[in-house]
């Protein structure tokens, strides 16, 4: 159930950055690094706006700049009705976050209970796209790739141990919101992701400097899957062994992509329009 209109004179005001019905908002930065007890923070007007019409996680509340409230009304009244919107001065919110907070648009939301990746490999379409990252221990890259994910239409991601949490407050912004919409499940460990991804009739590709074809070569027939390492190291030379390599063509100079324009490229060519 949403609201059919947001009215802001319904919001709470804050007035002190104790107030407990906030404390989950405290110390933004320093709670990045320890965890929220199964709670994320969404920050950012399209990120909200993403988080609230996607419907994959609950959400508890949002925190909103007194200023920046007017222009929110459409993007509330896309919220769960009996989500409480907080609102508070800008120096009141500096004190809630620990810094200075310019984008003034905040949303609590809670983690849901993982997917069983083979459930979700189960439930996929025939033609089906998927991204499996090993080692992708940087937050901006997670979120690009999930961006990119979600621009070419990836039905979703399976991310090794080694991979850093797709729901850490920077890698949702920079994501712009897709790692709140794409689905996504953790796997024990690459290997066995190989036998999985066979078992569910997955054409599987490594991407790689050294791929032995180009990636625009590829006549994406059903199910397919795409790997991506982490910067640098690339992907485990044993498992690229287990399946096909692609590579993208680029010049001889300088044969090296940041892994989430990587993405980006090897995407686009996987990419069917549906």
């Amino acid at each position: 159930m949403t609201q059919v209109g947001y009215d802001p004179a319904i919001a709470i005001r804050i007035e002190s950055p104790d107030d407990p019905r906030i404390a989950a908002y405290h110390a933004i930065r320093e709670r990045d690094l320890v965890g929220r007890e199964g709670r994320f923070i969404a920050e950012g007007k399209v990120v909200l706006n993403v988080l609230f019409s996607a419907r994959r996680f609950a959400v508890e509340s949002a925190l909103i700049l007194e200023q920046r409230l007017p222009g929110m009304a459409e993007t509330l009244a896309s919220a769960p009705a009996d989500m409480p919107v907080y609102v508070a001065s800008q120096s009141v919110m500096d004190a809630i976050a620990g810094f200075h907070i310019h984008r003034g648009v905040l949303a609590l939301g809670r983690c849901r209970a993982e997917d069983d990746p083979e459930e979700m490999l189960a439930g996929l379409p025939a033609d089906a796209l998927i991204v499996a990252l090993v080692g992708i221990s940087n937050h901006d890259n997670m979120g690009a790739i999930f961006r990119n994910a979600a621009a070419f239409e990836a039905d979703a991601v399976l991310i090794d141990p080694s991979c850093c949490d797709p729901l850490y407050r920077k890698a949702i912004r920079v994501s712009v919101g897709a790692a709140l919409k794409v689905p996504f499940a953790r796997i024990a460990d690459e290997a066995a992701l190989v036998d999985m991804l066979a078992r569910h009739g997955f054409r599987q590709f490594a991407l790689s400097p050294s791929g032995s074809r180009a990636v625009d070569t590829v006549n994406r027939d059903g199910r397919t899957a795409l790997y991506l390492g982490t910067e640098g190291a690339g992907l485990p030379p044993a498992l690229m062994a287990r399946m096909e390599t692609v590579r993208i063509a680029m010049s001889q100079d300088f044969d090296s992509l940041n892994v989430a324009a990587a993405s980006a490229v090897a995407l686009h060519r996987l990419w069917r329009e549906r």
